[in-house]
């Protein structure tokens, strides 16, 4: 029984392969367009996407176009082109303006913009673009069945944009250029004031503070060791029990035992 039954299954694949390469070779769209229309309900997306594309001209302008773009611009998305199944919703969004499948690929275009968004550290190009389209998507159907996941994947981009900017001004203080990154952490803090790094980008103000204080010349140590003491301050006022307290204590009693040289 096991023996016949994959007997038939070999013979429906090869049935299969062989209606699959009459298509690849007829002349006829007609055919094209439904051995598509199969292989894209199989879920077989790149085969469907090869008979697209070489009918997709002949079916610009028919009332079979609609259903044909829409396979098209998911066989795209499905096998994870993000780049032209991006290009392939716009244009199906921009050419079926009345379709009911417009606000589903109005969605699921602005989506793919998030599948390029690359790791924080990269350049963040992609991410910017998804943020605008997927906002543009929630302004565009503030009701839609599809708002939970575009909030939440926004949500990610945002937090991922967010890890970026932290991160571009924590190197300024890993750098030793301190300086710049008190202006940068602060710019951080006021840009993001309920951010999750906000311990952290306030202990590497303090940190470049402090090494700014403590490596002064004379004329001018007092004044930024007293800079640096209230940025202690404003991290202990922000968490009292901050995973940085000890380090910040030996600090901080650094930084009173130098001020101790200015009182007289």
């Amino acid at each position: 029984m096991k023996k016949l039954v994959s007997v038939f299954l070999l013979v429906v694949l090869f049935a299969s392969c062989s209606e699959y390469q009459k298509a690849l070779k007829t002349e006829d769209v007609a055919v094209k367009f439904e051995m598509a229309t199969k292989l894209y309900d199989a879920g077989k997306y790149n085969d469907a996407i090869r008979l697209i594309e070489q009918i997709a001209p002949a079916y610009r302008g028919k009332p079979q176009a609609e259903k044909l773009f829409y396979m098209f611009s998911m066989s795209y998305y499905n096998t994870k082109q993000y780049y032209l199944a991006s290009y392939q919703f716009e244009s199906f969004v921009s050419g079926y303006p009345k379709s009911e499948k417009k606000e589903e690929a109005s969605f699921i275009g602005a989506k793919c913009f998030s599948k390029l968004s690359p790791v924080y550290s990269l350049d963040q190009v992609d991410t910017f673009k998804a943020i605008d389209k997927l906002q543009g998507f929630i302004d565009m159907y503030p009701n839609s069945t599809y708002l939970p996941e575009a909030n939440a994947v926004l949500k990610e981009l945002n937090d991922k944009i967010e890890k970026k900017v932290f991160e571009n001004a924590k190197q300024y203080n890993t750098i030793t250029q301190h300086k710049a990154a008190m202006v940068a952490l602060d710019n951080f803090i006021s840009d993001y004031p309920g951010t999750p790094y906000k311990e952290d980008a306030l202990f590497y103000k303090f940190d470049s503070a402090y090494q700014i204080g403590i490596n002064s010349v004379p004329e001018k140590m007092e004044e930024r060791l007293n800079i640096a003491k209230t940025a202690y301050t404003s991290l202990i006022k922000f968490k009292p029990d901050t995973k940085y307290k000890k380090q910040a204590d030996d600090m901080l009693a650094r930084i009173e035992t130098d001020l101790k040289n200015f009182t007289k």
